[in-house]
């Protein structure tokens, strides 16, 4: 093999080694913290409270993991598992799930439905900062357009904040 054949191989294999080793780096995202989760929570809770209503609160975050999950005390036991699922189905579809269920209805998209853990129940809406979906929160044990209002008046608690992330 000749020397310029030999440089031109060794030149391609540093390139096609150095292709995944400079791909690599240090991903940045926005998170849902704790505290302004409980504040989303506890805000969604009220709203229903306020309303004679008995409801569960569930907060996920942007891999719709719970973060927060709230219960009334005399609100039945299911509302907490509900609340859970309706807040995944707004963060992985990143609408309002009351959207998810008319979008859903067409045959074209109801198999969408059929994940598991999804919920296409009223009640649900996304976090947003901008155009990014940073979690989701949800009530349930009321109507779903009720749910669907506590759920908003809960983001619209910390709507400042979440204004100010996004610059």
């Amino acid at each position: 093999m000749t020397p310029s054949r030999k440089a031109f191989l060794g030149l391609a294999l540093i390139a096609i080694a150095w292709g995944p080793l400079h791909a690599q780096g240090i991903v940045m995202q926005r998170n849902l913290s704790l505290g302004m989760a409980k504040s989303i929570a506890e805000a969604a809770l009220a709203a229903c409270k306020e309303k004679g209503y008995h409801t569960a609160v569930a907060v996920v975050d942007r891999a719709g993991q719970v973060l927060v999950l709230l219960r009334d005390e005399a609100a039945s036991p299911q509302t907490a598992e509900m609340a859970r699922r309706k807040a995944y189905t707004a963060r992985m579809f990143r609408t309002t799930t009351l959207e998810f269920q008319k979008h859903t209805m067409d045959p074209a998209f109801a198999a969408q439905r059929d994940i598991p853990d999804i919920l296409a129940l009223g009640g649900g809406a996304p976090i947003n900062v901008g155009n990014e979906t940073i979690g989701a929160v949800a009530s349930s044990g009321s109507s779903q357009e009720q749910d669907d209002a506590c759920a908003k008046a809960g983001i619209a608690k910390v709507a400042d904040l979440l204004k100010a992330a996004n610059p």
